[in-house]
């Protein structure tokens, strides 16, 4: 077994138990032990956040690394690095030197790399007769290959961890879009069930997706979104709905026929049972695309709809679809009135006309005939979200509002 002093840190910094494992594990490295360190380097970039550095103390780390001269560190070699601050900052893209300490005592609290300080605690190499350094004194690289393999299982973990968050991510989208569309056929074909309550089941998972989720989130929410699905399919199954698609040919040519259209937003089913419900009149050419609302000025026009969104706020347009989807149930509007709009507004669009109507709701007597009006309105060219999101952003603060 190879010997290995072990060196207390200069100055104020306090010495650890855990820094006398890390500089005894050294003497267990293996006789003549090589590693390519740009490939160490990969590793322990990949393996970032298990070991619990961040992306400027990898900067640091590489730094560190371009002053070995060697591309391989070796077992019985000198691999103790002694650059002064102001040459490692340089390396490190001109890092700030308080940034510059505090990412080297991330990479030591880390292991990858064990302080050599001197008696002053300068860093300087003393060299022999001929020229080889003989005593160094600085950043030790020799963690880095004691802890090679390790690294790259870290990697391999990392990679492997990826991948499945990946498929479950990918799996979650396909069966939140098997869910949302068996709830629309079900809705539009009139199958026995209270179907707005599975679509409030379903409303409720969706709302529990975090913004940057785990995959312990993912995985606990697929598992919830299968299950609703299964229990949708028992019912289609138990009403016999499987079987009556023969019967039903007009029914899902129709269906079909609105499933090819690209502007519905799929977060929404779709119904035309809602009551004074209107056939479509002429379609905005697909030509003439709707501009979106600036969304700032959205929700300073119609504040309330935020506590509706993902985490009870809203900070992107994905947020606002979200929440108006929950809102379009709360007033009544039916799936196939909301969809509608999708289509003749965009989703965007539909989405802030949603919140407009919350923020009035207390004035319309039916909010899904008065989307109705804002959707047939907006296909003849007799509508614009615009005036309505001024005329909410004059009377701010005032007692009463008027439909217009």
């Amino acid at each position: 077994m190879q010997t290995v002093s072990v060196t207390t840190p200069f100055g104020r910094r306090p010495m650890t138990l855990a820094l006398v494992r890390r500089q005894t594990a050294l003497a267990d490295i293996k006789q003549g032990k090589t590693a390519e360190k740009w490939k160490v380097f990969r590793d322990a970039s990949a393996a970032m956040e298990l070991l619990g550095i961040q992306s400027n103390s990898l900067a640091v780390l590489d730094a560190l690394l371009s002053f070995h001269p060697d591309n391989e560190l070796r077992q019985g070699a000198q691999l103790i690095v002694f650059p002064s601050n102001s040459q490692l900052a340089l390396r490190a893209h001109g890092m700030a030197g308080a940034t510059l300490r505090r990412h080297v005592a991330m990479l030591v609290e880390a292991g990858l790399i064990v302080r050599k300080d001197s008696a002053n605690g300068k860093r300087y190499a003393r060299k022999d007769g001929s020229g080889q350094i003989e005593t160094a004194f600085g950043f030790d690289l020799s963690p880095l290959l004691a802890r090679s393999e390790e690294l790259a299982l870290l990697a391999q973990q990392v990679m492997a961890n990826r991948a499945e968050f990946r498929k479950a991510k990918e799996s979650l989208t396909i069966c939140r879009r098997d869910v949302r569309k068996l709830i629309t056929a079900a809705m539009e074909e009139g199958a026995d069930g209270d179907w707005q309550q599975v679509e409030g089941t379903y409303v409720a998972l969706v709302a529990r997706i975090p913004r940057v989720p785990a995959l312990a989130d993912i995985n606990t929410i697929l598992e919830d979104m299968q299950m609703l699905q299964q229990e949708i399919i028992n019912r289609l199954e138990l009403h016999g709905i499987s079987q009556n698609n023969g019967t039903n040919g007009a029914q899902d040519e129709q269906h079909i026929q609105n499933s090819k259209s690209e502007s519905i937003n799929e977060l929404e089913p779709s119904s035309e049972k809602e009551q004074g419900a209107k056939p479509s009149v002429i379609k905005r050419s697909q030509s003439e695309p709707i501009k979106a609302f600036p969304l700032s000025v959205v929700l300073k026009a119609c504040p309330t709809i935020g506590d509706y969104g993902p985490s009870g706020g809203i900070r992107g347009w994905r947020d606002l679809m979200s929440a108006a989807v929950v809102v379009r149930s709360v007033l009544g509007v039916s799936p196939s009135a909301y969809q509608h709009a999708c289509e003749a507004m965009g989703p965007e669009n539909a989405a802030a006309a949603i919140a407009c109507i919350l923020e009035r709701a207390s004035f319309i007597n039916s909010a899904g005939g008065y989307l109705r009006d804002l959707t047939l309105r907006t296909e003849r060219g007799e509508f614009s979200l615009g005036p309505m999101i001024m005329a909410l952003l004059r009377a701010s603060g005032q007692g009463s509002l008027k439909v217009g």
